[in-house]
Formats: C-alpha cells, sequence, structure tokens
C-alpha cells in the first residue's frame, strides 16, 4: 500500500473493529500497518471479508495472524492481480525495455514462461494459454518455501557492455506496480538470471 492509502486502510480497521464492537488503538493500528502496507489494499480487503465472513473464526474480530491466514486462500485473485501487471506492461512498455515489478513471483513466473521478449511477442491466439501457464507458474512460487529470481526481466536491447563501450548509460528497467516495492524486488533479485533465494515470509509482505 502507499502512504496515500493508509488513512483509507485505517478507516477500514475502525469499521471494522466497530462491527465486532472493539475499540481501536494507535498501538493496533501500528501493528496491523506493520504487517500490511506492503500488500495491495485491495487484497487487504478481501482478506478481511474473508475472515468477517468465516463461519467459525468470523466470530471473533481479526487478528494480523488472521489476515496472513486469509491471505493463503486468495492466491487465485493474487495470479489475477499479477497477471493484470504483466498483460499492461506488455502494452505500455514492450519487449525493447527491461521491466522490474513489484512482486518477485512475477519474475520468477515470466521466466518459466520464456522470458520477457518471449512473452511479449505471444501471438494473440495463444494469450488465453500463456495466461493460464503464468497464473499456475505464479500459484506455486505463492505456495513454496522460497525460490529464485531475476532482478530484473531483460528486454531486446544492446549488452551491456555496447552502452559502456560507448561511454553510455545503462538503461533503466522500467518499474511496474508499487515503485518502492519493484526497487525491492530488483534489490534482492539475482543479477541475470535466477540466483537468490525469497523467503515466503517477505513474500506475504509482498502480496
Amino acid at each position: 500500500m502507499r502512504q496515500s492509502e493508509k488513512p483509507d486502510f485505517f478507516a477500514l480497521l475502525s469499521d471494522v473493529m466497530s462491527y465486532y464492537k472493539q475499540d481501536t488503538s494507535e498501538f493496533m493500528m501500528g501493528v496491523f500497518w506493520d504487517a500490511c502496507k506492503d500488500l495491495d489494499f485491495e487484497v487487504v480487503c478481501k482478506a478481511i471479508n474473508q475472515h468477517v465472513k468465516d463461519a467459525d473464526k468470523g466470530q471473533y474480530p481479526p487478528k494480523v495472524a488472521d489476515i496472513v491466514r486469509a491471505l493463503q486462500g486468495t492466491t487465485t485473485d493474487r495470479a489475477a492481480i499479477a497477471w493484470g501487471k504483466v498483460y499492461g506492461a506488455i502494452g505500455a512498455v514492450g519487449a525493447y525495455q527491461d521491466v522490474c515489478f513489484d512482486d518477485p513471483a512475477i519474475h520468477a513466473a515470466i521466466v518459466d514462461c520464456g522470458g520477457w521478449q518471449k512473452v511479449c511477442r505471444g501471438e494473440i491466439a495463444e494469450l488465453s494459454y500463456l495466461q493460464h501457464r503464468f497464473s499456475q507458474s505464479y500459484k506455486a512460487y505463492n505456495d513454496r518455501g522460497a525460490f529464485d529470481y531475476p532482478r530484473q526481466l531483460c528486454g531486446d536491447r544492446s549488452p551491456d557492455s555496447e552502452y559502456l563501450k560507448y561511454g553510455r548509460p545503462i538503461p533503466k528497467p522500467v518499474l511496474i506496480g508499487n515503485p518502492e516495492l519493484a526497487k525491492k524486488v530488483m534489490e534482492q533479485g539475482g543479477a541475470g538470471g535466477p540466483r537468490i533465494t525469497f523467503n515466503a515470509a517477505e513474500l506475504v509482505k509482498l502480496g
């Protein structure tokens, strides 16, 4: 979530706790914000709604652990949101620029699909199959304890050595989604391909 969404998030929590006839405190709000600030606001809303509707756990006000537990059941929704980001970037950025998404599972799934260039150049007739393959791969990474991913997805451009040879700056990747999260993904990713391990606890935070 962005800082600009913080008031909406607090208003949501206040409404939820009011429903359970519970008071809110600055400490409680802070705990929820620290746990959920790296998630999409829509994903948090769905997780809270899922908790409220739960026949057993929904009898009690949600705790942070309840939200994390509910998020485990929204993998399909997150895969759909992730594909929306990918599909939008295909049209807005294209195959000739490097990109970095705000979710490491997107990077790993795109690598499984053949890489950024191949995904961008897929045939329209194969789009449905590509979405299905991406979604299945994305959900699989969400279910893993840890996985490797590249810090950025390379476009069809000249290699870095060519830019350095002529004293030109290496093009920076286009950040897709939340810029701060995308920078975090880039900082923690491998150099040219899948090289480092991403912890599942961080994955839950990134949504």
